[in-house]
């Protein structure tokens, strides 16, 4: 499905998403939940489970888990959920960039493009392994999931991380690059068009989701670009 909606001319501010997107993060979202659940003696969960629950945040993630294994109490739910975050803030043993990356970052970054991050993982996790990675020098602005009262797929945490890098806010131009419904109905809500990566945590066919085009090679990445500002 098609966004053929203009944006602003080259260089033009690019906003993405991050688990899913720019990191494979799911292994080691897996290991921390699997080790809060054997803490407080609760059956586990496979690696495919909790990659179905990632996307909307943290607290959209252990909805998900106790709705599976059918926690109710209350006090066990805010516990399983400290005992994740305390391992999760610094989890980078198992996360993994997607291929060509950090490549394409460069690309983007060289022509002039400035570039942000919109994401519903928490900051302290987000800039820890955007540190880890070493890329994060390479974002003008971090917006993480805890960062406003909102979340996505509400607009208003990724018309301020268009904002932070310099697009009008009340009329904000730019490039979303995320790989799930949340990003595809963020990007719709803004608007602005959507690069889907297709390779990510989504859960609909491709041809369901709203976006201007897909790609499953970051090496396609920088000419996808190109091919929306001339559109």
């Amino acid at each position: 499905m098609e966004n053929s909606m203009n944006v602003c001319a080259a260089p033009c501010p690019i906003a993405f998403d991050l688990d899913g997107t720019l990191i494979d993060s799911a292994p080691d979202i897996h290991a921390s939940v699997n080790a809060a659940l054997r803490e407080h003696r609760q059956p586990t969960l496979t690696l495919s489970q909790v990659r179905g629950f990632v996307g909307g945040g943290v607290d959209v993630l252990w909805r998900n888990i106790t709705t599976a294994l059918d926690i109710s109490h209350p006090d066990l739910r805010r516990d399983l959920m400290a005992s994740f975050m305390s391992r999760y803030h610094d989890a980078t043993k198992l996360t993994r960039l997607y291929p060509g990356v950090i490549e394409a970052l460069n690309i983007l970054a060289d022509r002039g493009h400035p570039l942000g991050i919109c994401t519903n993982k928490p900051l302290i996790p987000t800039e820890h392994i955007l540190n880890h990675f070493e890329i994060r020098e390479l974002f003008g602005t971090v917006i993480g999931g805890d960062s406003l009262p909102q979340k996505k797929p509400d607009p208003t945490p990724l018309r301020v991380t268009f904002a932070n890098l310099g697009s009008d806010p009340d009329h904000p131009r730019g490039i979303f690059v995320g790989d799930s419904e949340f990003d595809a109905a963020t990007a719709a809500a803004v608007p602005v068009p959507l690069l889907l990566f297709t390779q990510g945590y989504r859960h609909k066919p491709v041809e369901e989701l709203p976006h201007h085009a897909a790609f499953d090679d970051f090496a396609a990445l920088p000419a996808l670009v190109e091919g929306v500002l001339i559109s």
